[in-house]
């Protein structure tokens, strides 16, 4: 593994999200001096917060990620500094993680539990559709053992690093085949198929294209579980900010960085928009990886310029006093339409003409997060990334009215009339927040954006990327790997992380 060459004693984070968090504790823990620059007044990045006042009192929201998987990552993170997660955040485990309904009236629980899933499936679909839904979490499994180690939670450094005997048992498996056939192998009924295989928009691609690999998303949230803090996923890195804090690393919030001072291919500073000189050994760039080269090193490499983007997404935060019993902390509304989504979405670039909808009630699981009865309620909807042609400053506004319209035609029976706040995010505010191509989702997970062929996390002497514009890629896990990835940049291999992690697995079952 190529590591940041010359001294690394003085390391500068250039923001304070996820995957910089993730590289401040464990640089802070392997004895380097850390400085967090972060242009917001909080920390979070993506995973931050949004507070709306109501005419019955105020309403908090998160504005990112609301789906926690693999907290044994977070458990390693706070590790790195002798501290345990534990004393610094509460989890709790969501039953049902998801609930889904289909638009013949039907709904499907997801539940972590296999047995407890497979009696939902035999109970709402058949015996027959359960035991394929055994074989599949068997797949998904053993693809999940074969690739988190060697292809997700490793710096590589070319293509060559694949060439292993896990390589040759992926192949064997079918993972670089396609991932729709490979889920219609062990699942027949369309509900299934939708719950195992939605997780592909994460990746940016359709689950017709996508490859068969990335089944192992589904295995993180729908097998490993789904996990919500107390306070809102916010509460997750304000944690990680205050543990590292409590171990030497200096937050300077409120602080916008311009420029990283090179000297050839060598950062030596970085410069903020006060005039602030702030010398660095090592700098890591957090913010969105195109914007990073773009706007800080004022460079933009051909591999950067040849990427192709994730779809983006239209979300409401909308404070409710309207309550529904029908529905779980996280919620799937599927459409009739599935193939016509991801072709408008992802290859038509157009608004949904079906629409399959997320919605979160942040409020199920913790009432404090909004005034006595009222709800905070997080709703999503896929949408094209600014590549499309789409007005946004019309469409906002008008497809927002729209979404409502449909929510309340599947269930949510006077949704708009409850609602006392309501922000809308469209791509046009993700681009403004430094998202490139307006899309919170990144550089899609094509083949050719995947594992080494995705960005690189290093440039330079001693330039070093978080986040999920680079390996291994988007989604809470990933960018907590990535923090990971970018302080063994600096540090070298950490000979404790794999026993570490073995030994925190084990401490949780």
């Amino acid at each position: 593994m190529n590591t940041v060459q010359g001294p690394t004693d003085r390391v500068v984070i250039v923001g304070a999200g996820l995957g910089g968090l993730s590289a401040a504790l464990r640089l802070a823990g392997a004895g380097r001096q850390v400085t967090v620059l972060e242009r917001a007044s909080v920390p979070g990045g993506r995973a931050g917060r949004r507070e709306l006042a109501g005419a019955s009192g105020t309403y908090r929201f998160d504005t990112g990620p609301t789906v926690l998987t693999m907290p044994d990552l977070i458990a390693d993170a706070f590790d790195c500094v002798g501290e345990s997660m534990e004393d610094w955040l509460t989890l709790r485990p969501l039953d049902p993680l998801y609930r889904a309904f289909f638009p013949d009236g039907s709904r499907l629980d997801v539940r972590a539990d296999v047995e407890a899933m497979a009696a939902e499936i035999a109970a709402s679909i058949g015996p027959a559709e359960a035991a394929g839904y055994r074989r599949h979490v068997d797949y998904v499994a053993r693809l999940y053992t074969l690739e988190f180690d060697r292809f997700i939670d490793s710096n590589l450094d070319s293509p060559l690093g694949l060439l292993t005997p896990e390589l040759a048992r992926l192949v064997a498996m079918g993972a670089f085949g396609r991932l729709a056939p490979r889920v219609d192998r062990y699942l027949d009924d369309p509900r299934t198929q939708r719950v195992f295989s939605f997780q592909a928009m994460y990746a940016g691609v359709s689950p017709q294209q996508a490859l068969a690999l990335y089944a192992v998303i589904s295995y993180m949230d729908s097998v490993a579980g789904v996990f919500v803090p107390e306070g809102g996923m916010h509460a997750l890195p304000v944690a990680m900010a205050a543990a590292a804090q409590a171990h030497g690393v200096d937050f300077r919030y409120d602080t916008d960085v311009t420029s990283v001072e090179r000297d050839g291919d060598r950062a030596v500073a970085v410069r903020t928009a006060d005039g602030e000189r702030i010398p660095a050994d090592v700098v890591v760039l957090n913010p969105d990886l195109p914007v990073a080269y773009r706007d800080l090193l004022g460079i933009e490499p051909w591999s950067v310029r040849r990427l192709r983007y994730s779809p983006s997404c239209l979300l409401l935060l909308a404070g409710s006093r309207a309550g529904y019993r029908q529905i779980a902390h996280h919620n799937l509304h599927f459409g009739r339409a599935w193939r016509e989504v991801f072709d408008d979405v992802v290859s038509g670039g157009r608004l949904m003409r079906d629409p399959s909808i997320f919605v979160s009630d942040l409020t199920h699981s913790d009432p404090s997060l909004a005034p006595d009865g009222g709800h905070a309620y997080y709703v999503l909807l896929p949408t094209p990334n600014l590549t499309a042609d789409i007005d946004w400053r019309t469409e906002g506004p008008r497809y927002a009215q729209e979404a409502m319209g449909v929510l309340e035609d599947r269930g949510y029976i006077g949704f708009a009339d409850g609602v006392e706040v309501l922000d809308v995010t469209t791509p046009l505010d993700w681009q403004a927040r430094g998202m490139e191509r307006g899309t919170p989702f990144a550089a899609a997970h094509t083949f050719t954006q995947t594992g080494p062929f995705r960005p690189g996390n290093r440039w330079g002497q001693n330039v070093v990327f978080v986040g999920s514009g680079t390996q291994p890629g988007v989604g809470v896990p990933m960018v907590l790997v990535s923090g990971r990835l970018a302080a063994e940049r600096v540090t070298g291999p950490d000979p404790t992380y794999r026993s570490r992690a073995i030994d925190l697995a084990g401490a949780r079952g």
